[in-house]
């Protein structure tokens, strides 16, 4: 278990280290190195997701490890409360950045429109917390969409047991 400690609240998260070993041990390593930490939720829409993992609050990229396998065919759904990994157009360029699903979005799963999105994660508490995020307002910002307008930080990312 993980707490993503942010400026608005705490988000409890179960691994889901069986079906998603390779994204599982990548976000483990990011936490343990410290890298989410002053991260911000860069991406928030309304009934879709929030996402976050990769950016400074001005919007700069921090740098990563190398790109992951995508997992997105281990039978997990992109269902409301479930955390996946972030990708560009590339199969497998998953790499620090994540999103936690405010609905269920059946396309983003494996076979929909594409080879879809590699669910890894599920939060266990804070749903509410993830549901005041998705409210906040948005716009541009750095040449980016659907920025929150104030800042929503990841502070740390931790082991429950810490």
């Amino acid at each position: 278990m993980l707490t993503i400690v942010t400026n608005h609240g705490d988000i409890a998260i179960e691994l889901l280290e069986e079906a998603a070993p390779i994204s599982c041990k990548n976000f483990l390593q990011y936490v343990e190195d410290g890298f989410f930490t002053d991260t911000v939720f860069h991406r928030v829409i309304r009934n879709f997701m929030i996402q976050g993992g990769g950016m400074s609050s001005d919007m700069q990229a921090k740098k990563t490890r190398q790109p992951i396998k995508n997992e997105a065919a281990n039978g997990e759904k992109n269902l409301r409360g479930t955390l996946a990994m972030a990708r560009t157009n590339v199969v497998d360029s998953a790499t620090s950045q994540f999103f936690i699903n405010l609905k269920d979005n059946a396309f983003l799963d494996h076979g929909g429109r594409d080879y879809g999105y590699a669910v890894f994660a599920r939060v266990t508490e804070g749903m509410d917390v993830v549901d005041k995020i998705a409210g906040v307002a948005t716009g541009n910002k750095g040449g980016h969409q659907d920025v929150p307008l104030e800042p929503v930080t990841i502070l740390e990312i931790r082991s429950s047991s810490d």
